[in-house]
């Protein structure tokens, strides 16, 4: 598996597969995640040139079958999207995607990883906490984090019980 930086030809084939990914949501009666729009090919094209979106693909260059996209928020690089397709689930992929973000956001000097989740997907909150992430307290959350909340509350995610979860970086040692 390769993890590399998107290009913009690959914009379309990232929105189908957070399209693929969105379907294992109606087995769980979250339709309306199922069937979600994934991002418009411009906001993916502005985290394409800032360089903040990653793809992994198997060896061979067959083309990618996940991404993660990231920003960052108070400090620490805040998981925005992380979609593997379902044909290549249950491989590492969503975990190298995440390692790749984690090392290269310690490399930059961020404290830590961000993400918000449902809690009850098993493939979501339950998944993060075994790559590290714990859940924080209201009185923990930032002000960015407040804000990305109210945005997905805006955006009907509140429907099912979300949470913010944060892993803490070491950060990378710097040749002398």
């Amino acid at each position: 598996m390769r993890i590399r930086p998107a290009s913009s030809a690959e914009l379309p084939l990232l929105q189908d597969i957070e399209r693929a990914a969105g379907e294992p949501f109606r087995s769980l009666g979250m339709t309306e995640i199922a069937e979600d729009d994934p991002l418009p090919t411009d906001v993916l094209e502005s985290y394409r040139a800032a360089g903040r979106a990653w793809v992994a693909e198997p060896d061979g260059g067959a083309g990618p079958v996940a991404y993660l996209l990231v920003d960052t928020v108070d400090g620490a690089a805040h998981i925005e999207q992380v979609s593997v397709h379902p044909a290549a689930a249950r491989r590492g992929i969503g975990r190298a995607l995440i390692e790749h973000v984690a090392a290269d956001a310690a490399a930059q000097g961020l404290t830590a990883l961000t993400l918000t989740t449902f809690t009850d997907v098993p493939w979501n909150a339950p998944y993060y906490a075994r790559l590290g992430f714990r859940t924080l307290a209201e009185a923990e959350l930032t002000d960015g984090l407040r804000e990305i909340r109210r945005a997905e509350a805006a955006h009907g995610l509140d429907v099912w019980p979300r949470v913010c979860m944060r892993r803490d970086l070491v950060p990378a040692q710097r040749g002398g």
